[in-house]
């Protein structure tokens, strides 16, 4: 595989230093550019995040003396040093969008953990192993900006990768219904314990905007493309309910789901073992071994024992039985800053890289 010069957009927030970790010694990918607001520009990247480095290891020797670029008004330099960006940015939307369509105009593709092009309907939202083909419609997004190879893919919210990839192989079944109730990492706020003191010994009922997101998010990823858009699914009939509870990292979902046939708890329980994607055909540098691993033991999945299963990159489950509402309910986890954001768009990156998307 072809190697790539890539740049981080947001290399100061979490998220950011999470991407960092992660390409720090990635097989295709190498750091050439670190980005942030222009209180960080000219900094190296060392004195950037002094007091705010708040991954687990030590920053990667390799990036510290990097001096940190502007986001903004480098852009077009940047654009000029890479094959594309990643950009996990804390901006309002109407920026963050302004902000990742230059730079696709720029010629430079961008692999996005924002929120703010998720809605638009030539811009894909890639989960790896659900929706690849969904990349297609970049064509058409080309068209619309007016590039050859620029173009925005966006990775989905961090909540619903807890419970999507649970439920979507047993959509050959029609979901009709679902009720998912997340309980969700401080990470995922861009914060830690010491950041958030609050947060110790509390739970938070409300997370802005965060169930709009997961009730309609779904039904983009299972939408179908037509004439090179994504129409958006009408069914399963979602709602959530999203808390902030004290964990460090990992988001945890309890689902309710009932289907137009009910499929037995063996036959559910298969679908889960023998599921996976291109991204385990294609072996891919990030890509889990096993998507989804079941628990029999009635106490899990567990945030702490289970959140880092395939490296961050699986997502549990356990749980599973008949319920008096619905017909079954079960409980699952994923790694919010790892399979959630930063990984997820690692993998979701080389899945274009593979398919030829960036040469």
């Amino acid at each position: 595989m072809k190697n790539y010069k890539v740049g981080i957009i947001g290399a100061t927030g979490m998220v950011g230093q999470r991407l960092i970790t992660l390409l720090s010694e990635h097989p295709w990918f190498h750091i050439e550019v670190l980005a942030a607001s222009g209180k960080s520009a000219g900094k190296s990247y060392e004195d950037a995040v002094s007091g705010r480095w708040a991954m687990k290891t030590e920053i990667p020797e390799s990036v510290k003396g990097i001096t940190v670029l502007d986001a903004e008004k480098d852009a077009e330099g940047i654009a000029s040093l890479v094959d594309f960006v990643f950009c996990a940015v804390n901006m309002d939307k109407s920026k963050t969008k302004e902000l990742e369509e230059k730079y696709a105009k720029l010629e430079c593709p961008v692999m996005s953990n924002n929120s703010a092009n998720r809605g638009v309907s030539d811009v894909p939202m890639i989960i790896p192993e659900i929706n690849p083909e969904h990349m297609t419609v970049v064509e058409n997004q080309k068209q619309r900006l007016g590039t050859k190879r620029g173009f925005i893919s966006v990775k989905s919210n961090c909540s619903i990768q807890s419970y999507v990839p649970a439920l979507h192989p047993l959509m050959k079944f029609g979901i009709t219904k679902v009720l998912a109730c997340t309980y969700q990492a401080i990470s995922g706020a861009g914060k830690n314990f010491e950041r958030w003191p609050e947060m110790v010994d509390n739970l938070i009922p409300y997370i802005g905007g965060e169930e709009e997101k997961s009730e309609k998010e779904p039904l983009k990823i299972w939408g179908k493309v037509e004439n090179g858009e994504i129409i958006n699914a009408v069914s399963p009939a979602i709602t959530t309910q999203c808390l902030r509870v004290p964990v460090s990292d990992g988001h945890t979902a309890a689902v309710f789901v009932s289907f137009e046939n009910k499929p037995s708890i063996e036959e559910i329980k298969k679908c889960w073992a023998e599921y996976s994607g291109e991204p385990q055909l294609l072996k891919l540098p990030s890509a889990p071994e096993h998507f989804l691993t079941y628990f029999e033991e009635p106490d899990r999945p567990q945030a702490k024992l289970d959140r880092d299963l395939e490296k961050g990159m699986g997502v549990s489950i356990g749980r599973l039985r008949p319920d008096n509402q619905y017909d079954y309910k079960f409980v699952s986890l994923s790694h919010n800053t790892l399979r959630g954001a930063a990984g997820g768009n690692v993998l979701m990156a080389e899945l274009y890289a593979a398919k030829g998307y960036f040469d």
